[in-house]
């Protein structure tokens, strides 16, 4: 198959493989661990939905990496808010696709073909 001028596609299936984890079952953890860390959140973010909204995310990707989730908080603790915005935003995205990652502007290259093809 000839492409022109644009690359070959690495993956020619590679959208099956977007809502892997949409149907994956509930983690459990203990009332406690769960009210320390949604209170942690809701501590940070100064706002309880959010904080909660937050510590579900949390608590969903340590359960899928296998990270105790009052590990995670304790190294949490020790970060300045600067560097856990920094530490959540690539946390949080180790779980998703790769085309829809959180907190991360993503400016893919044009090509200089296609750039000189359209009018300004």
């Amino acid at each position: 198959m000839i492409y022109g001028n644009l690359p070959p596609p690495a993956n020619t299936n590679g959208t099956t493989s977007y809502f892997d984890n949409f149907f994956t079952p509930g983690i459990g953890v203990s009332d406690n661990v769960n009210s320390a860390i949604v209170g942690y959140f809701q501590e940070v973010t100064g706002d309880a939905a959010a904080g909660s909204t937050l510590a579900a995310s949390v608590l969903f990707t340590a359960s899928q990496q296998g990270i105790a989730p009052m590990t995670l908080i304790d190294q949490f603790r020790a970060l300045t808010p600067g560097e856990l915005n920094a530490y959540l935003t690539m946390f949080l995205n180790i779980n998703r696709a790769g085309t829809s990652l959180l907190g991360i502007s993503n400016s893919p290259q044009t090509n200089k073909y296609i750039t000189r093809a359209v009018l300004p």
